[in-house]
């Protein structure tokens, strides 16, 4: 009896210790043990090889600013040490898998590669205390680890609202704290251009700018005559680039293409299909001196309102000579593999108008604009291909024939992810129904959101391997990412915001296995990610801030 009764303690207290070690996103396998370690100023920080320095830098970099001390890296092991060692083909541990082991002594973290050591250190940061403090314990586990899926992205607009190289770094830094990999750049918009291209400076001059912005959710109420401005140098790119590297993440260039290029337009107008053209706009959703250009002889303008514009790229051999000099400086500036051309809400209106694109729709011998749209971006893929990169495209680049080799990401609902893959196309899932970190977090929101309602749960339900692939078919699914797009986020606070906790939620989505995922289990570990998020400074929503919004006029509720 008296056996029986320990036998219990012992079990109710390894169970209630188990529960202290709240990791996100959820390990594969983690076991609780006995004991614990305590981190503080005298351990040392053991580095096996050259590999390695960035993830140790990264973790000196953290103690520092959170609990105000770091640790001396060393090249000797021993007790009361933490030790960061990569090696290669682990036993049953992937590429980017590792295994971490805390006990009395010390931490081993072994990845079966450097970016495998590297998130070995982001769960050694999440069993971290959330208080600052220079001693500081943690739990005794074994975990062995390796993500889901291979691409685990986000992308964060700098379009619509301009974010400073500062923000972008703690943003590439809050990816990786979530064991995410990719960050896609979303660089050009109707409503700036934000990146530096020598052979053609009045992108940065003239696209770069604009005179203001629509009030709230209603382009009636006129605009803020504020203007918005901004632009990363090349020299500011490459630093951004060389960051996100060092934390294992690959940053994806998104340069639009043939829609959503109006910023390009105002700078040359020669891009349009009706260069001498004015722009389009009603007089009540412009600022004042935009019309006043407009009124002393300016024909384009970078868009001031939100959505979809007529007015896009034409199908010339002067535009693809231009955005095949833009791409050779983005190529030349950014790595990655994949470069995304955007493509989606292109409207036909001025192809449909234009002469020369008739004329080039029967030379061609296409069908349609939509067969047209596909001619365009076949031809850009061919200029990527032939530079060693795949070209990434939104869902819309299915429409008139795909690309041969293309990846798409499906952003309207599945169907277009579903279709890619039975074609046997690379497919990243992101669609507007899970994973769009600017609909609102409650249907009683207090922020102006641009609509739709995308709560914490539903992130966490996202399942990005849709029922309808079959098993091989699946394995087109590279993964998924969550998206980001600022028309009403003017600075960083709000981007913090939107994006946590669902963040939060979206790794543990993309990174743990199907069946280690727990809705209850995230809902009592997310809580203590809150006070994580508050050591760092950032925003985030909590559900006591959400309130009614209230039309000014009428008195009706914003249907969400």
């Amino acid at each position: 009896m008296i056996k029986s009764f320990f036998f219990s303690l012992l079990l109710c207290s390894t169970f209630s210790f188990a529960q202290e070690v709240k990791i996100i996103p959820q390990p594969a396998e983690v076991i609780a043990n006995t004991g614990s370690f305590v981190i503080s100023p005298k351990t040392k920080l053991v580095v096996a090889n050259k590999g390695d320095k960035a993830t140790a830098t990264f973790f000196n970099k953290y103690l520092l600013e959170y609990y105000g001390f770091e640790l001396e890296v060393v090249q000797k092991v021993s007790k009361n040490s933490i030790v960061l060692k990569s090696l290669q083909n682990i036993d049953g541990l992937k590429g980017e898998g590792y295994s971490l082991k805390s006990d009395n002594d010390g931490v081993l973290i072994e990845g079966n590669s450097n970016q495998g050591t590297f998130y070995g250190m982001q769960t050694l940061i999440q069993l971290l205390p959330v208080q600052k403090s220079n001693s500081l314990k943690i739990a005794s586990v074994t975990v062995k680890d390796g993500p889901r899926f291979a691409y685990r992205g986000s992308m964060l607009d700098v379009s619509r609202h301009f974010f400073p190289v500062s923000f972008v770094k703690k943003y590439i830094d809050y990816l990786a704290l979530h064991k995410m990999n990719y960050f896609h750049w979303h660089l050009t918009e109707d409503q700036g251009w934000r990146i530096e291209i020598k052979k053609y400076p009045r992108l940065t001059e003239i696209g770069s700018k604009r005179n203001g912005s629509i009030v709230g959710r209603y382009p009636g109420k006129g605009s803020d005559n504020t203007p918005e401005e901004g632009f990363y140098t090349q020299e500011e790119v490459k630093d951004i680039v060389k960051y996100a590297s060092d934390r294992f993440i690959t940053v994806i260039p998104e340069i639009e293409m043939p829609g959503h290029s109006s910023a390009a337009i105002a700078a040359y107008p020669m891009l349009s299909c009706f260069p001498n053209e004015k722009t389009d706009i009603p007089a009540n959703m412009i600022s004042e001196k935009s019309k006043q250009e407009l009124a002393n002889g300016r024909v384009k303008l970078v868009q001031e309102t939100w959505g979809v514009f007529t007015d896009v790229y034409a199908p010339t051999e002067y535009t693809f000579k231009f955005l095949e000099d833009v791409l050779d400086e983005v190529m030349a500036l950014f790595p990655s593999k994949y470069i995304h051309v955007g493509g989606d809400e292109s409207p036909k209106d001025a192809w449909k108008r234009s002469e020369f694109c008739q004329q080039l729709i029967k030379e061609k011998g296409l069908k349609d604009e939509h067969e047209l749209q596909s001619y365009f971006i076949q031809r850009m893929e061919k200029y990527i291909n032939k530079n060693g990169r795949t070209l990434i495209g939104w869902d819309e680049i299915l429409e008139g024939g795909l690309a041969p080799n293309a990846i798409v990401m499906s952003w309207r609902g599945e169907a277009g992810g579903i279709a890619a893959a039975k074609e046997n196309h690379q497919v990243i899932m992101t669609p507007g129904s899970h994973v769009y970190l600017d609909h609102t977090q409650t249907k009683n929101e207090k922020e102006v959101t641009i609509g739709g309602f995308t709560n914490l749960e539903k992130i966490y339900s996202y399942e990005p391997i849709p029922k309808e692939l079959n098993e091989q078919q699946a394995k087109y699914v590279m993964g998924a990412q969550g998206n980001v797009w600022t028309e009403y986020m003017q600075n960083p606070a709000k981007v913090e915001y939107m994006i946590f906790p669902r963040l939060s939620a979206l790794s543990e989505v993309l990174w743990s296995p199907k069946e280690k995922k727990n809705w209850s289990a995230f809902q009592t570990k997310i809580e203590t990610q809150k006070k994580r998020y508050e050591m760092w400074g950032a925003n985030y929503f909590k559900e006591n801030n959400a309130s009614d919004l209230v039309l000014p006029k009428n008195g009706n509720k914003i249907k969400m």
